[in-house]
């Protein structure tokens, strides 16, 4: 099981530190074209709450010897999936995504790939994330405290995107 959790442990962050180049660098193009960043109040704490994220599930599998789920296959299968989802979210908004909210006023609103069906799949994908890899180390303190820490994030974070989205694009119109 340690063999497995470090592979997968290192390859997520290595994602998000990946993410996190593209998310800067999109940043600097959305900011080139006028944006206006919303939510950079709550920003620095959802950064924090990611970061502790992948310190509580290091610290609780590796120090508490936490065993491999029993259904590890389908925890595993689920957040593959979800990485898949991830990538899809990315593309499609192309320059436009980021880690900030940044919008650009009286930009068209992005409604395609998984936007077509559901305004905030990001979310939902950094969420089922939150629950899923824990569970396949059976990190359940984990889960429980990120799970509650992301509802409270998102809803300060989805209400602000919203309203800022409403108010600087054609979001009403859109969705």
């Amino acid at each position: 099981m340690g063999k497995l959790f470090l592979f997968v442990y290192i390859i997520v962050v290595i994602q998000r530190l990946v993410e996190l180049t593209v998310a800067k660098r999109n940043e600097q193009w959305m900011r080139s074209q006028g944006a206006i960043e919303v939510g950079a109040s709550h920003y620095k704490w959802m950064v924090f709450m990611h970061t502790a994220f992948f310190v509580s599930l290091l610290v609780e599998v590796t120090m508490f010897n936490r065993p491999l789920s029993p259904v590890w296959g389908l925890l595993l299968v689920t957040f593959l999936l979800m990485q898949l989802l991830r990538v899809w979210c990315l593309s499609s908004l192309g320059k436009f995504w980021n880690t900030k909210i940044l919008i650009l006023p009286g930009a068209t609103v992005q409604k395609k790939g998984p936007y077509r069906w559901i305004r905030h799949p990001n979310y939902v994908i950094v969420t089922t994330e939150l629950l899923v890899l824990p569970l396949l180390f059976s990190a359940y303190f984990t889960v429980a405290l990120f799970f509650v820490l992301n509802l409270w994030m998102l809803s300060v974070r989805i209400p602000a995107e919203e309203r800022a989205l409403r108010e600087l694009t054609n979001y009403t119109e859109v969705f």
